[in-house]
């Protein structure tokens, strides 16, 4: 059985929270959005100062696998009830074994008076899409968008979350 702690973000996790999401970003989206795209989002989403700023701004988690950061989730609250998961992202040779459902119900755990969680993602993402509505997200709308320039189908669900 896999052992790993999930616990709030630190300042020290950024430099690693970055490369999870460089990894896994071009893991996930290699064929869906090029590359150029990918990398000017990663610098402008995953800086620093973004990360810094969200230390004490959002619920960010990280998850530890024998000492070494292999993920996280952000979760924004939009309301007292509603929330946006921001993102899941797993190194991909995390994926599959648990991790983003524990971190998902961590997330869920720690906003207890939500009631609807809802979640964007790029519909090319078969991945994204099977492990949200294993989780229980349903489909409320596709839409195209505009991505740093890039045309992209999205997806956005929600969770509907039963308190106690």
């Amino acid at each position: 059985m896999l052992t790993f702690i999930i616990r709030q973000m630190l300042e020290n996790d950024i430099t690693f929270v970055q490369e999870i999401a460089r990894t896994s970003w071009h893991h996930t989206y290699e064929g869906i959005i090029p590359r150029d795209i990918q990398d000017r989002f990663l610098q402008m989403a995953y800086s620093s100062n973004r990360l810094t700023q969200r230390l004490t701004t959002i619920l960010f988690l990280v998850v530890i696998v024998d000492e070494s950061l292999v993920g996280f989730a952000n979760f924004s609250n939009v309301t007292h009830v509603e929330a946006k998961l921001l993102a899941i992202y797993l190194h991909p040779d995390s994926q599959g074994s648990g991790i983003g459902s524990a971190l998902l119900q961590r997330g869920l755990n720690m906003l207890p008076s939500l009631s609807s969680l809802f979640v964007c993602v790029a519909k090319e993402n078969t991945i994204g899409m099977h492990f949200y509505q294993a989780k229980g997200f349903e489909k409320l709308v596709e839409f195209d968008e505009c991505f740093d320039g890039y045309p992209l189908k999205t997806v956005k669900m929600v969770k509907q979350h039963e308190k106690g």
